[in-house]
């Protein structure tokens, strides 16, 4: 009898998480100081495919840095180098 009632019974077991690698601001790492707008292809890395500027938790830049960029995409669509609204920009 005891080896059926143990068929039934199942343990909790803990399960195996995968640890995402941690983010970071990429502009305090590299010891960048300026954003320039006058560089789109490196814009194009804080926008997603419709042209929408991706928020700081997904591209893990720190707040100071994320304004800095926020200002460099208006001016770079300002000039014309960056659009404002795309479909499938990447």
């Amino acid at each position: 009898m005891s080896k059926q009632s143990n068929k039934g019974i199942k343990y909790l077991v803990a399960q195996k998480v995968t640890r995402r690698p941690k983010k970071y601001c990429r502009f305090r790492k590299y010891h960048i100081r300026y954003v320039d707008y006058k560089e789109p292809e490196f814009l194009l890395n804080f926008l997603n495919e419709q042209g929408k500027i991706l928020p700081r938790r997904i591209t893990g830049n720190s707040a100071k840095y994320q304004r800095k960029v926020a200002q460099a995409i208006s001016r770079a669509r300002q000039l014309a180098l960056l659009p404002y609204v795309t479909d499938l920009l990447k």
